[in-house]
């Protein structure tokens, strides 16, 4: 059964950065509070065209980061709504004591947009992988960590930030999207959308693992008969308890994301399972605890097992055992 809110368009190619960097002007336009700050990345960040419209709410510090969400943290105490844009590992690692201090600590609505999650940055290498960064951000108090998956959802949740609702972690791939969605969807943070419903197993997955879940699973039906639940929880916290534990009733969970295996979206579903004493067959699979050489992300994606053939593959497994 397909969620009524889902329309797929495999033939139309969406970046999110493009997508979320052209809705700033509307953003701005609904809002005089918005502001948008780039640690020299106005290019990468996609909002040249907010910085001609509104040349006096955008601010380039520079390769500064520490010192680009202080200056955020500054503005919000002020009253304004700042849009923080760089690189995920810039912005989880190298300013992770301005985001934990000067942000988190205070409540701040500050949005901390994060470029280049996983290892969308493909041969630019580790140095520019955000494979560690949902780890970091959900361990840190107050940081709502969302990750939208499509360009709908992305829209969405775009407009939700304009609202009172503390530090957001807002992560993106800059590997192409396709669209998901319907203009009519219903996208609430911290509430999951069941793209796809079926009773023998369930994909939990965020961002690009979403559309490899969604053809995995038309694989599943056509080709084994098995019928698999698509979860896309695009809020990582405050994570959806509930349909967590219901997606373990199918008996059988498998957990996708670009990101290290530890202290991402799995840890997050393992911990609700071992909390609830829930019992399924459960598989987390991401980024390995290791570092590789540099490669286009398409085939990491492959060689770590989370593109649609590794996911087609690692459910089909449960059933041939």
């Amino acid at each position: 059964m397909i969620n009524p809110s889902v329309n797929i368009d495999e033939n139309q190619k969406y970046f999110l950065r493009n997508e979320i960097g052209a809705y700033m002007n509307t953003l701005a336009k609904k809002d005089e509070r918005v502001v948008a700050i780039a640690a020299d990345l106005y290019g990468t960040s996609r909002i040249k065209d907010l910085v001609e419209e509104f040349p006096d709410r955008c601010y380039n510090v520079g390769i500064a980061e520490q010192d680009m969400v202080s200056f955020a943290a500054g503005l919000a105490h002020e009253g304004f709504i700042p849009y923080t844009f760089t690189m995920s590992p810039f912005l989880s690692m190298r300013a992770c004591e301005q985001v934990r201090t000067d942000v988190a600590y205070a409540n701040l609505n500050v949005r901390l947009m994060s470029l280049y999650g996983g290892v969308s940055g493909g041969i630019s290498g580790a140095t520019h992988w955000g494979v560690e960064d949902i780890g970091i951000m959900t361990s840190i108090p107050n940081i709502t960590v969302v990750e939208p998956c499509d360009p709908v959802e992305a829209r969405k949740l775009m407009d939700l930030t304009l609202k009172d609702n503390g530090p957001l972690y807002i992560r993106t791939s800059v590997e192409p999207s396709i669209q998901i969605y319907d203009e009519g969807l219903d996208y609430e943070i911290g509430k999951v959308i069941k793209i796809r419903e079926g009773n023998d197993g369930a994909f939990i997955v965020s961002g690009v693992t979403v559309k490899y879940a969604l053809e995995a699973a038309d694989r599943l039906s056509k080709e084994c008969g098995i019928e698999a639940t698509v979860i896309d929880m695009h809020t990582i916290k405050p994570i959806d308890k509930a349909a967590v534990l219901e997606a373990a009733e199918t008996g059988h969970i498998i957990v996708a994301e670009d990101h290290n295996i530890y202290g991402g979206l799995g840890s997050m579903i393992a911990m609700v399972l071992a909390e609830e004493s829930i019992s399924c067959k459960f598989k987390n699979i991401g980024y390995p605890d290791k570092f590789v050489a540099m490669a286009h992300a398409p085939y990491l994606y492959h060689e770590f097992g989370y593109d649609a053939d590794g996911l087609f593959e690692a459910m089909k497994g449960f059933f041939n055992k």
